[in-house]
């Protein structure tokens, strides 16, 4: 059965973005970027939030782009073709490889899980992601803490009053004082 991911850039106290809507701070540099190319290659289809796929609408042509690098066209050449369903109340239409959801979010992940296909189910939006681990749907968690502090914003994490038990499989030091952080839900 394909596994349920969330993944996302995480300030040290917890958040996606900071207080103003600002991810700057989250910029991965050239080894973080690697690793995020190495990490796109295992999902199969990506869930998104209706902010999340606004700001990701950037990759739809950023191979036009003069001053692109070798690393984002790479980038750009696996995301765009890479299958997204897009959870919003306010979208009429969504562009590229992308669809609308056409039902809830715990009907999708289960017609995606049941379906043939590789690679994860990813969700990427921390409101899309609270909803799913309020369902119980995510398998595991994955946090590339920045060692900033910015003081409120969105959290990474729901605030749900739910007890969930992870169980570590990975960590990653970079040489940015990054550290990417991989826990897959005990069950």
């Amino acid at each position: 059965m394909r596994s349920v991911t969330y993944s996302m850039s995480v300030s040290l106290d917890g958040y996606i973005v900071g207080p103003d809507g600002g991810f700057d701070w989250s910029v991965p540099d050239k080894e973080v970027f690697r690793f995020h190319i190495d990490e796109i290659r295992q999902v199969g289809v990506h869930l998104l939030g209706r902010r999340l796929y606004e700001t990701m609408l950037y990759w739809e042509t950023a191979d036009q782009e003069p001053s692109i690098d070798e690393a984002e066209l790479e980038w750009a050449a696996l995301w765009n073709p890479l299958p997204k369903v897009v959870f919003s109340t306010t979208l009429s239409q969504v562009r590229g490889n992308a669809r609308l959801a056409s039902g809830g979010l715990a009907e999708e992940i289960e017609r995606l899980r049941a379906e043939p296909g590789e690679g994860d189910i990813a969700i990427g939006g921390a409101t899309l992601a609270a909803e799913a681990a309020a369902l119980g749907l995510i398998d595991e968690y994955r946090a590339t803490v920045y060692p900033v502090l910015v003081g409120g914003g969105t959290p990474y994490f729901a605030r749900h009053e739910r007890h969930v038990d992870l169980e570590l499989v990975e960590t990653r030091t970079f040489g940015s004082r990054v550290v990417h952080l991989r826990y897959r839900v005990a069950r």
